[in-house]
């Protein structure tokens, strides 16, 4: 039996992992091994851990990692705490190999962690661009330390390739974002308006909005923008979910408390509404806006448009639903009226979503246990140049 550490820091993480822990987890072949860490341990950010727990999971360890602050020397110092806590934790599970999605800090130190331990990385999803974020050089440095690769589009298995890595260790399986949207029993509008404590029948957006981390003190001024332009619009009804524990985020959940304080006839606000709320929310709203990937990725599923504000999203394949603006009020506005008109919800009625089948979890299953069991994993990778493409 081989032993397979997936790790988790945050809801919309564990949200996408979900199927594919619970594919591990059925397979007799494998022992699924779950480490939680990051943003789910927090009361701030909601005590997330819970929904894996209610979920059926059993959690093998609990990692603190956060600290109190949103500054730069906060996010070193939690990142220092989490290589020393993971490779204590990872000498004791002694993992055959560890699976980390995405971009965010805590998943590079827990690399580096797990680099050092010479334990197998499976990283989803590399290749990927966000151009306003720190994240950027966070997900190729992972991808550079990962010996497995699982990306959403063939562009982006291209780019790993394009970064040194062997084309037979770069598998395009499309997103789990979309496998989850395919099988998740949503709420009924009945229950999800008892939850939000709002009717659900006017004009309503969905909004995340996440630091630029790559843009010093922003992220005030942006929120602010956002905000001034969403009450140009007299009848739309607001659902904010909070932005998460990057640089800068605990001023952008300041504004949206206060703003939620005064307008509460029109806007309520969520620290986490859990991957069934959320998508339900998504699924009956009319537009999403804001800077989260669930815009640029789970949003066109449901033929809404998204109103994507500023440069965190820039570089990702986008399908035709996203309207792309900068984050000031007068650029804000234009777009929601762009997203509001009879004329673009037409255009994007019948477009089709670049991220896969809805089949990802299994793919992934299948390739990382095919890798473990065949005992032909060689963690002296060589790099991969691309002229030999050519010949």
């Amino acid at each position: 039996m081989k032993k397979i550490c997936v790790v988790t820091a945050t809801r919309a993480e564990y949200g996408l992992l979900k199927p594919l822990m619970k594919k591990i987890d059925e397979d007799k072949d494998l022992l699924l091994q779950i480490i939680v860490t990051g943003m789910h341990l927090s009361p701030e950010f909601g005590y997330t851990y819970e929904e894996i727990i209610k979920d059926g999971f059993t959690i093998t360890e609990q990692i603190e990692i956060l600290l109190s602050s949103d500054t730069a020397i906060g996010t070193s110092k939690s990142m220092g705490l989490a290589i020393i806590s993971f490779s204590e934790t990872f000498e004791r599970l002694k993992p055959d190999m560890v699976i980390i999605l995405g971009d965010r800090f805590e998943m590079m130190s827990i690399a580096i962690s797990a680099l050092n331990a010479h334990i197998p990385i499976a990283h989803l999803y590399g290749g990927e661009t966000t151009e306003g974020a720190i994240d950027e050089a966070y997900r190729h440095a992972i991808t550079k330390m990962s010996y497995l690769h699982f990306t959403s589009t063939e562009t982006y298995r291209n780019r790993v390739i394009q970064m040194g890595e062997s084309p037979d260790r770069v598998f395009n399986v499309g997103a789990l974002a979309i496998e989850v949207i395919k099988n998740l029993s949503y709420l009924n509008k009945a229950d999800l308006e008892n939850f939000l404590g709002i009717k659900l029948n006017k004009t309503t957006a969905l909004l995340t909005y996440h630091p630029v981390t790559l843009e010093e003190n922003s992220a005030k001024f942006h929120m602010e923008n956002i905000l001034q332009a969403l009450d140009e619009f007299d009848d739309l009804q607001i659902i904010f979910t909070k932005a998460n524990s990057d640089m800068y985020g605990r001023s952008i959940n300041q504004l949206i408390d206060n703003y939620v304080k005064i307008n509460s006839h029109k806007s309520v606000v969520f620290s986490s509404l859990g991957q069934i709320k959320y998508l339900s929310c998504m699924k009956v709203c009319n537009f999403v806006v804001g800077n989260s990937s669930s815009g640029i990725i789970e949003a066109p599923n449901y033929m809404i448009p998204t109103v994507n504000i500023g440069d965190r999203q820039k570089g990702r394949v986008a399908p035709l639903s996203i309207i792309n603006c900068e984050p000031v009020k007068n650029s804000i506005v234009r777009a929601i009226k762009k997203a509001l008109s009879k004329e673009f919800k037409e255009l994007i009625i019948s477009q089709k979503n670049p991220y896969g089948d809805g089949k990802a979890s299994e793919k992934i299953k299948t390739i990382i246990k095919e890798q473990l069991f065949n005992n032909q994993l060689n963690m002296k990778k060589q790099f991969y140049d691309l002229d030999k493409c050519s010949n």
